[in-house]
């Protein structure tokens, strides 16, 4: 993609994820109730809203996310202002050159270290990391080791955050408000795990829509028209379930 195609596809994930936000807040409230302080929901729809009025559309794109993090840390109260936007922040730089399949691995594995060193938690602790973890491992893994085009990367990705949700559930919290509950936080999802799949759904089906074509071009044979053979996953691929 051109810049100006990576800028329309990034204004296309913002929208994105602020309708998924505003579309499932009341859920998450009901999540964060159950274990939490209620209000993530409410905390991430305010934050989005303000990144849709004050992010630049033409900025680059190193530019616009680290516009849509500072947005959120300065809407989102407690610790997901920071996790969320602040580790956007600091990841935007892998984008100073524009969006390739290589930046995007560094981009989601610098945004992981960063809500991991912000947040102090580990896989296991009923966190976003639970989801976050599996994903950006197995989106590496997907680029980097077994040559997967970005949208059976993503895919995969999305299928390990699912299964980093489903993780959470069944264990007790160990970080933040909901460890306070012990056992009584066993048997509900973690919120932050749930919303950031919901970030990443929304990030791949958005890629979808940009990138589906481009690489339908370039599985063709050059001068043939034909269609050269696609990439099968290869058997044994780990795809990273929590509890790495």
């Amino acid at each position: 993609m051109d810049r100006e195609t990576q800028r329309e596809a990034l204004s296309a994930t913002l929208e994105a994820v602020a309708d998924r936000i505003e579309r499932e807040k009341g859920h998450l409230t009901d999540l964060d109730s159950a274990i939490g302080d209620a209000d993530h929901g409410a905390n991430l729809h305010r934050g989005f809203q303000a990144a849709l009025e004050q992010v630049e559309r033409d900025a680059d794109p190193d530019a616009f996310v680290k516009g849509v993090g500072m947005a959120l840390v300065s809407k989102v109260g407690g610790a997901s202002g920071p996790l969320y936007g602040g580790s956007l922040a600091h990841a935007s730089s892998e984008f100073a050159e524009g969006i390739t399949a290589e930046s995007s691995v560094a981009f989601a594995e610098a945004y992981l270290e960063k809500v991991k060193d912000r947040g102090g938690a580990s896989v296991g602790d009923k966190t976003m990391v639970d989801a976050l973890t599996p994903a950006v491992h197995t989106y590496k893994r997907a680029i980097e080791v077994d040559d997967l085009d970005p949208l059976t990367a993503l895919a995969r990705a999305v299928d390990a955050a699912e299964r980093g949700v489903a993780f959470t559930t069944p264990i007790r919290a160990s970080k933040g408000r909901a460890s306070y509950l012990g056992w009584r936080s066993v048997g509900h999802p973690d919120p932050g795990a749930t919303s950031t799949l919901y970030l990443l759904e929304e990030i791949r089906d958005v890629a979808v829509e940009y990138l589906e074509g481009d690489l339908d071009a370039s599985a063709r044979t050059p001068g043939t028209d034909e269609e050269s053979e696609s990439d099968e996953p290869e058997d044994g691929v780990d795809e990273s379930g929590a509890g790495e």
